[in-house]
């Protein structure tokens, strides 16, 4: 299924005020996954978490299925440079991504969920706890997935991806 440009515009419009933002303008700067940016695995993310829903009709809140998902590594800070504090960026981050999206937006319980427990099951205690939170902890794996194997593009655009 590929996405729409209903789907798209959906995506922006929950995500205004947000994605252009000078802290998401920061994500831009930092690798995620090969040479792809947490800005636009983030973005990747959220697009994927919308569409399994929407495919597979899950019925989850697509808004804050978005929010979530694109603040979900909102960590800002490049995690491959070797500081000790980066040393556990795959236990801690989810932490740290939470209070600064707390700082700079006002998060419902659903977007907390998310964005706490997306390491799941790296971070054993933080449990997905809804469907939206579920949703985004497999499409976090599928998404980091296909950019270690699309490493040699830099920069795709978010109607790439499809879900089967």
């Amino acid at each position: 299924m590929k996405m729409t440009s209903y789907d798209e515009n959906y995506i922006r419009t929950c995500l205004d005020g947000i994605m252009n933002s000078e802290e998401a303008e920061q994500m831009k700067e930092f690798i995620q996954h090969g040479n792809i940016t947490t800005y636009s695995h983030v973005l990747s993310v959220a697009c994927m978490s919308y569409m399994i829903n929407k495919r597979l009709k899950i019925c989850s809140d697509p808004r804050s299925l978005v929010i979530g998902a694109f603040l979900h590594d909102y960590y800002l800070y490049d995690w491959h440079v070797s500081p000790k504090s980066h040393k556990l960026h795959g236990f801690n981050h989810p932490v740290l991504a939470l209070k600064n999206a707390r700082k700079s937006y006002a998060l419902n319980p659903i977007e907390e969920n998310i964005i706490i427990s997306h390491m799941w099951p790296l971070t054993l205690t933080r449990v997905p706890r809804c469907s939206e939170a579920v949703i985004v902890c497999i499409s976090d794996k599928i998404c980091a997935i296909y950019e270690f194997l699309r490493k040699n593009r830099s920069v795709y655009h978010i109607s790439d991806l499809y879900v089967i």
